[in-house]
């Protein structure tokens, strides 16, 4: 049952705000126990996707999952996208990190940790890697906003950014995640992202990481 409600409120059949049919007509529908209608009810709130209104009944959330264009880089704008820059150091990174940049397991790599906002909601936690051979003595390594973003500073380096592939997987947050994004308890999207310039080089790797219940991704292809 929570499932199927679910699936209805993602794909906008129950619209933002719409009240839900009474718990009888809930146990009807579905043909279950009352007490099934509502531990179904629960797990729902929990994650978000209804609320509940004293003496007025069950509602569906008031907002539509937001498609995130999928991109390298967001323009900031007043209302629009917006960064918050958490960290910049060097370090030792993940594993698939040092797998896709083809480096040495004890290699060190420029790391630039982000919260992305949209309308100053959170959306995305991103934790952005680059080889020191190019990010030493740019503005990857220094600790504030970069106009024009990672790629502008690439382009200049004389590594434009060409392509990128996206591994995209689904998990339960982590307190820090759930913390920074303001997440119920609901998985979280996660794409891991390769970037690559001429030659197939890769000369930034991403972790990119934001809530399922209240955003989608939108890729757009040529074919």
């Amino acid at each position: 049952m929570a499932a199927d409600l679910r699936a209805r409120i993602m794909a906008g059949d129950l619209e933002p705000g719409t009240q839900l049919p009474s718990t009888a007509r809930l146990v009807e529908e579905f043909g279950v126990a009352n007490t099934t209608v509502q531990k179904a009810l629960a797990v729902l709130k929990g994650e978000g996707y209804l609320t509940s209104r004293q003496g007025k009944g069950v509602f569906v959330r008031d907002r539509q999952p937001f498609r995130v264009e999928v991109g390298t880089y967001f323009e900031p704008q007043p209302g629009g996208y917006s960064y918050e820059l958490l960290k910049v150091e060097q370090v030792t990174p993940p594993a698939e990190v040092v797998k896709a940049f083809g480096l040495e397991a004890a290699d060190q790599v420029q790391m630039r940790k982000r919260l992305l906002r949209h309308g100053g909601r959170p959306v995305e936690v991103d934790w952005s890697y680059y080889p020191l051979s190019l990010a030493r003595g740019t503005e990857l390594a220094e600790p504030r906003r970069i106009r024009g973003g990672a790629p502008r500073v690439l382009a200049e380096a004389g590594y434009p950014q060409r392509y990128y592939v996206d591994a995209v997987s689904a998990r339960m947050p982590t307190v820090e995640e759930a913390e920074l994004l303001s997440l119920p308890n609901v998985p979280v999207i996660r794409q891991f992202r390769t970037v690559y310039s001429d030659g197939d080089r890769p000369v930034e790797v991403s972790v990119l990481v934001k809530g399922s219940h209240l955003y989608e991704l939108q890729y757009r292809s040529s074919v």
